[in-house]
């Protein structure tokens, strides 16, 4: 084997898991401010979509966080004992479920408003530099989602 194959079997070469590694280590460092929330991270993630935009189905909710609808609904079931949002049949179809915040949901921005801030301020990196990086892992994703 060439040393040019041998250094690819290198952890360290790995796009994969820099990203891995770097999406761990990202989402522990929300949970203190998150946990203060009642929130896990995917759950604050499920909440920023609908901040965006209330009542979406199911699979609009799947495609925007890239999770199965297996992964998604017992999550969602639990944010609906929490009372954070409401799960309902779409009345034009009955086959889907449609998703919208309750009041206590979309009351909880106003305390989440701090979590980015507080975050983002725990870098060194110039936030140029993060705006870049957020910028080409989007593409990333966009490149990834074609495959």
């Amino acid at each position: 084997m060439s040393t040019a194959n041998k250094s690819s079997m290198r952890l360290d070469d790995q796009l994969c898991f820099s990203l891995y590694a770097a999406s761990n280590l990202l989402t522990r460092l929300y949970q203190p401010a998150l946990r203060d929330l009642g929130l896990t991270y995917p759950q604050y993630l499920v909440l920023l979509v609908l901040w965006e935009q209330d009542d979406q189905t199911v699979g609009e909710l799947c495609e925007r966080l890239h999770l199965d609808s297996g992964t998604l609904t017992p999550m969602l079931k639990r944010m609906e004992m929490a009372g954070l949002l409401e799960r309902r049949r779409d009345p034009r179809d009955e086959r889907r479920v449609r998703i919208g915040l309750t009041s206590a949901g979309s009351a909880l921005r106003e305390d989440a408003c701090s979590v980015p801030a507080s975050i983002g301020g725990r870098f060194s990196q110039d936030p140029a530099d993060l705006l870049r990086l957020r910028s080409m892992l989007q593409d990333l994703v966009t490149e990834l989602e074609k495959m």
